[in-house]
């Protein structure tokens, strides 16, 4: 889509730009204050024009003198001068309403074109056709000279016919941050598509009322809402639509409004009940042309469908058939704000801090955070305690021996993470205040009970939820224009990071299967029910949080020495790979080993072991502990291109020091220089067989710039970044009139 600003100084002038391309076929979107939005529709592209009235001067403005301008400019112009418009048109419309109002165009029948200039003299081409439709002519015939106002009220209200979808837009249920800018993305698309996009407020309840709770919206109308959390058209549960008087009122509203489809935000609850209302629909208008509160010509033509699309927007992630809702990143983000700030104070004190974070039905808000702040212990409603059933009776013997184990460990604080619907195998609730009552008693540690609650609602929305709630956006308006009476009310997800559409009653089901499953106490299957990583997700947790077994050293004879080395520029979210590795290795039997400096550190001897406690927290930290640099292994392949590459590493000496240091196994963690490095050492196998080990590579970078992957470490945590100044320079742009502000961020080969 193009989009084009052309300033007025004049009001007369300014009624004269809008009536002009209103003739030649342009459509109205919305007007606000001293600025209208056109736009022209061609088979394969549109084009927007923001027509806006820079000053409300009133002077003279002669209608006369620009005719003679532009009859001036015409007599002057070639049919090859470039024209600032080419649009094919209805142009014989475009013609007669010219020809009416006396308004100067010239015709070059050997083109098989026309020409004129606007009142601000660009110059307009538009192909000659020869439709003759006199319903087009009545749309497209505008008073130039305003003399008539009523018929020009006449043709925008013509434009609103029934041919244009009419898409109701509903937050229902719990607010999640990223609510709004789907709001957005579903307004503005379904500008864009020809549709008409309505805002109703206050979710059911606002569909029940209606009236003022039911508006149109404009383009303008969502300005701003990217940055903004919750939703701000507002959100309920309402009692009245889960009875069919609350539904039946909520058909009346949409046929009085025009809508023939609704894109609800919201949780399964929210989603059950918009389709329960498609279902009944038929039903619903029959019944109310029976009562005499509909003619049977106002529901004749959306008779038989109501057109359904859900997004879910619920911050506990909680759907099944989706990876991601909109919102749990967003809530994830201020949990983990929230633990830093506890783990310094626990720290100050060496206390414990048992906290509750929300998730009725769900623990991956729990599990999440768990793993990205390094708590010592986590309860979820899928996977009751005990972790190992045959070795401890009871889940609190188990706590807090694992508790202890990691003071003698080294740790100064111990953080013990449960969701509010957390319960133990025999389906027993387990409150925060008696998990700290059992830590304060076994464990004799100094315990501290936090619940967040709604803090972690709130907020501004993160970089994942305002893309992510944009794509879905944009694809459950393309679900509307697709959607046909027998397609299934669709569910807009994501999987494997694409957006899905999925049937909307299935993801329903499955997810109260979930529920089913704990009240029968199936955890197996309630794991497997949740998305297809949860399982792997809380192996990893377990696995890098528990001990079970003893740190290995270099005289061991069968754990494996892997090295860790970071290359290229640092990244957030180095550390926590570090971390993680580095006790999985333990866990195994195998010995993680540190290399300082990247290359460079590694022919200097800057090699140690890394033990458990040496990487304790470090998953908060940036940066990484072992440092790096953006030197590189010197290729034998004189024809490898490298770019950005700081200095070269002798590769003979890397491999020395390889074999040295006994070295097993290769992780590389970096950006695009620990790709290419991965690829130098490879190719050096057959000169050098120290290489000849297993070598991994981690990608880890800002500018997600490394092949095979879809995102890298550290680029979530720089968009976040970007996005956060940007939300404080746009502060300052909305505050200072006529200021442009340009931005430059990082990403030199990559965009």
């Amino acid at each position: 889509m193009v989009e084009i600003n052309l300033l007025s100084e004049n009001s007369e002038e300014f009624s004269q730009l809008i009536n002009f391309y209103l003739a030649i076929g342009f459509k109205k979107l919305n007007q606000v204050e001293n600025q209208v939005k056109v736009h022209f529709f061609e088979k394969l592209s549109g084009l927007t024009l923001n027509l806006v009235l820079k000053s409300n001067e009133k002077y003279d403005f002669d209608s006369k003198n620009l005719k003679s301008q532009i009859n001036q400019k015409l007599n002057n112009t070639t049919p090859s001068k470039v024209s600032f418009l080419s649009l094919n048109s209805s142009s014989k419309v475009v013609l007669e309403t010219l020809k009416k109002f006396q308004y100067p165009f010239k015709i070059e029948e050997n083109l098989n074109e026309f020409y004129s200039y606007d009142p601000l003299l660009n110059l307009i081409k538009i192909k000659l056709s020869n439709q003759n439709d006199e319903k087009e002519s009545s749309k497209n015939e505008i008073f130039l000279n305003k003399s008539n106002p009523k018929k020009e009220d006449a043709i925008v209200s013509d434009l609103k016919s029934a041919t244009r979808k009419r898409v109701g837009i509903l937050t229902s249920g719990g607010d999640s941050s990223g609510m709004n800018a789907a709001v957005r993305a579903i307004t503005r698309y379904s500008i864009y598509k020809n549709c008409i996009p309505y805002a109703i407020f206050d979710g059911y309840d606002g569909l029940v009322e209606g009236g003022s709770k039911i508006r149109e919206y404009g383009w303008e109308n969502v300005r701003g809402f990217l940055a903004v959390g919750g939703t701000s058209i507002g959100s309920a549960r309402c009692l009245i639509f889960r009875e069919r008087e609350g539904r039946l009122k909520a058909a009346y509203n949409l046929i009085k409004n025009g809508i023939d489809a609704l894109i609800i935000i919201g949780g399964d609850g929210s989603l059950t009940g918009a389709n329960i209302l498609r279902t009944e629909w038929k039903g619903l208008l029959d019944e109310l042309v029976q009562k005499g509160k509909l003619q049977e010509s106002e529901c004749s033509v959306l008779r038989n469908n109501l057109t359904i699309v859900g997004l879910v927007g619920s911050i506990d992630n909680d759907m099944s058939l989706t990876d991601i809702t909109i919102g749990a990143y967003t809530s994830l983000h201020r949990i983990c704000e929230s633990l830093d700030s506890l783990t310094s104070t626990a720290l100050s004190h060496q206390r414990a801090f048992v906290v509750e974070v929300m998730g009725r039905h769900c623990g991956w808000l729990a599990l999440m955070a768990a793993i990205a702040v390094g708590a010592d212990w986590v309860f979820l409603p899928e996977r009751p305690p005990p972790t190992v059933e045959s070795t401890f009776e009871d889940w609190e013997t188990e706590m807090c021996n694992r508790l202890l184990e990691q003071r003698k460990l080294g740790s100064k604080k111990t953080l013990v993470i449960v969701c509010e619907g957390a319960i133990d195998r025999h389906l027993k609730p387990i409150k925060p205040e008696y998990i700290k009552q059992v830590i304060d008693k076994r464990c004799g540690l100094d315990t501290r009970v936090t619940t967040l609650g709604h803090v972690q609602r709130g907020g501004t929305p993160c970089a994942f939820d305002r893309i992510l709630a944009t794509l879905q956006g944009v694809q459950s308006v393309e679900a509307v224009l697709k959607s046909t009476p027998d397609t299934p009310a669709p569910m807009i997800g994501m999987s494997q990071n694409k957006i899905t559409s999925v049937p909307l009653m299935k993801a329903v089901e499955l997810t109260h299967a979930v529920g089913k499953a704990i009240s029968e106490k199936n955890f197996k299957l309630a794991m497997e029910l949740r998305d297809p990583d949860f399982n792997a997700v809380y192996d990893a947790y377990v696995e890098a949080t528990l001990l079970t077994t003893s740190p290995v050293n270099g005289g061991e004879k069968k754990g494996l020495r892997i090295g860790f080395i970071n290359i290229g520029a640092p990244a957030g979210g180095m550390n926590a790979a570090i971390r993680v590795a580095a006790r999985l290795c333990l866990n195994r039997g195998n010995l993680p080993i540190g290399i300082r400096n990247g290359f460079s550190g590694l022919i200097k001897d800057e090699v140690a072991p890394l033990s458990w406690d040496e990487v304790s927290g470090t998953q908060v930290m940036g940066g990484t502990i072992l440092g790096t640099n953006r030197d590189h292994p010197k290729p034998l392949d004189n024809n490898m291109v490298l770019t950005g590459v700081s200095d070269f590493v002798d590769i003979g000496l890397i491999a020395f020091q390889l074999q040295k240091h006994k070295i097993d196994a290769l992780l590389i963690i970096g950006g695009f220089e620990a790709f290419t490095s991965t690829l130098t050492l490879c190719r050096g196998r057959k000169a050098y067989p120290a290489f000849c080990i297993p070598i991994v590579t981690l990608p880890a970078t800002v500018s997600n710039n490394v092949p095979g992957t879809d995102y890298s470490i550290g680029s979530d945590t720089a968009l976040n970044a970007i996005v956060d100044s940007c939300d404080r320079i746009k502060l300052s742009a909305n505050a200072s009139r006529n200021r442009v502000f340009v931005v430059e961020v990082q990403g030199g080969n990559c965009g």
